[in-house]
C-alpha cells in the first residue's frame, strides 16, 4: 500500500439514530444522557448525545477498516482525542481522516502513519478530533 502525506479521504455524512446511540453506550458508556431520552432532555445538552468514541467506532469499523485495514501490522497510538461538542441523536456529522505524518521503513516494508480524524458539524465546526498511529505494510 502507498501512503501520501497530507492525503485526506472523505468518509461523508454519518447521522447517529437515537437507537443506535443507546445500543452503543448501554455496552460502552451508560451514562444516562447516552441511555435514557427523558434523563438526556433534563440534562445539560438538553437531548440525547452520543458516546465520545461512537463517531470514531462507527468511521472506523465501516469505513476506514475496509480501505486500510488490509495493510494494518498493529495501533501504536490514539492521541490528542478531543470532545468539543456533542453529537446529538439524528444530527449530520462529516467525517475526513487526513495523513499527517508517515514514517517508513523501506528495508522492513513498513511505515508508521499518523492519521487526523475530524468530525464537523452542519457549520463545519469541530466536534471532534484524534490522532490515530498505526503501522502498516508497504509495497
Amino acid at each position: 500500500m502507498k501512503f501520501e502525506t497530507g492525503k485526506t479521504y472523505d468518509f461523508g455524512i454519518t447521522k447517529l439514530s437515537e437507537e443506535e446511540i443507546i445500543a452503543f453506550a448501554k455496552s460502552y458508556d451508560p451514562l444516562d444522557f447516552h441511555t435514557d431520552i427523558n434523563s438526556a432532555m433534563k440534562s445539560r445538552f438538553k437531548g440525547l448525545i452520543a458516546s465520545g468514541p461512537h463517531l470514531f467506532n462507527k468511521n472506523y469499523k465501516e469505513k476506514w477498516v475496509p480501505l486500510f485495514g488490509k495493510s494494518v501490522i498493529c495501533g501504536l497510538e490514539v492521541s490528542n482525542w478531543k470532545f468539543l461538542k456533542p453529537a446529538y441523536a439524528n444530527q449530520e456529522i462529516k467525517t475526513t481522516v487526513t495523513i499527517k505524518h508517515i514514517k517508513e521503513n523501506k528495508d522492513k516494508n513498513w511505515a508508521a502513519v499518523t492519521w487526523l480524524f475530524e468530525f464537523k458539524d452542519t457549520q463545519n465546526e469541530l466536534v471532534q478530533t484524534l490522532e490515530m498511529k498505526v503501522l502498516h505494510h508497504i509495497d
